[in-house]
């Protein structure tokens, strides 16, 4: 793995069921991590302690933000700050990179 680029689409690892996640960039300030579910997986309601950016790659899916519903597929790019309760769904296989920010 190269420290200054990354090609997503070589990383991405569907699991048969669940969810894959893989750090590929951290820093004092940022931290990037790749996200793969298979369809039908759901992360139930939680919160951050950190600001986010979630940037869905490819995929499709739902994602709830303080009880609003996003449609999540490739080029959505969702923002939340710290403590912002969300959740998702993966409606089919779905890659996404998660930011979060110190």
């Amino acid at each position: 793995m190269n420290e200054n680029w990354q090609q997503i689409n070589e990383l991405i690892q569907y699991p048969e069921k669940g969810i894959f996640s893989r750090v590929i960039f951290k820093s004092q300030k940022l931290e990037m991590t790749l996200f793969c579910l298979a369809g039908g997986t759901e992360i139930s309601d939680h919160t951050s302690t950190r600001e986010a950016l979630v940037s869905v790659y490819e995929g499709r899916g739902e994602f709830i933000l303080a009880g609003e519903k996003i449609e999540m597929k490739a080029g959505t790019l969702i923002h939340f700050l710290p403590k912002a309760v969300h959740s998702l769904k993966a409606s089919d296989n779905m890659a996404f990179l998660l930011f979060l920010v110190n």
